[in-house]
């Protein structure tokens, strides 16, 4: 009997450890494309002629900054507003279909301030030189910023309006993150209508 529960017990051990080692493997192999993508603009830019080096690493690093901070604050921005919202429409006593409505414009609103932050990220990394910049048959401004930032924003890819550059890495991002919110937004609003629309 106890020899059985030695066996038992070995090969429960034996069992562990295969999944502990394959939870490592899975690890590593994270820590190994994680730095891959770090390194790979790095290995790119040491391709460059010296002087040129240190500078296109520190305004790919600019463009990555700015992205990151323009995601962040997009994101927190979103949480707070639907969770405020969520409580406002708890709280006020309106019909069902003002209550809907002021929903759907406040969703609205927050989206457009989402899509003035990146605009204006665009416009800060295309006001200096290095980042990369944005290509049309006219002259960019700053309204124009907002607009290539509204076309990313809801993945309409127009073409108007071109990135080049390291600026192209605030494109594809923009373009992820307005998708999540968006979406994030359609789920809130459909939560919300089964709670009150047939009231």
């Amino acid at each position: 009997m106890k020899m059985c529960q030695y066996h038992a017990m070995a090969q429960s051990s034996c069992s562990h450890g295969v999944d502990s080692r394959r939870g490592g493997g899975h690890f590593l192999l994270l820590w190994a494309l994680l730095g891959f993508v770090l390194s790979a603009p790095v290995a790119l830019a040491q391709q460059l002629p010296p002087s040129l080096q240190l500078e296109t690493i520190q305004s790919q690093a600019t463009v990555v900054v700015v992205t990151m901070l323009a995601v962040v604050v997009a994101v927190v921005l979103h949480y707070e507003a639907l969770g405020i919202l969520s409580v406002w429409l708890a709280r006020i006593h309106l019909p069902p279909r003002p209550r809907i409505l002021l929903l759907i414009f406040a969703v609205l609103a927050a989206h457009v301030i989402e899509i003035w932050i990146f605009g204006v990220g665009y416009f800060v990394l295309t006001s200096s030189e290095g980042h990369g910049a944005l290509l049309s048959h006219h002259t960019i401004g700053f309204l124009d910023n907002v607009y290539f930032s509204a076309v990313c924003f809801t993945t309409l890819g127009l073409g108007d309006v071109v990135p080049v550059g390291a600026i192209r890495f605030l494109t594809g991002t923009e373009a992820l993150t307005g998708f999540v919110l968006i979406t994030w937004s359609a789920s809130f609003a459909f939560l919300e209508m089964q709670r009150f629309w047939r009231r």
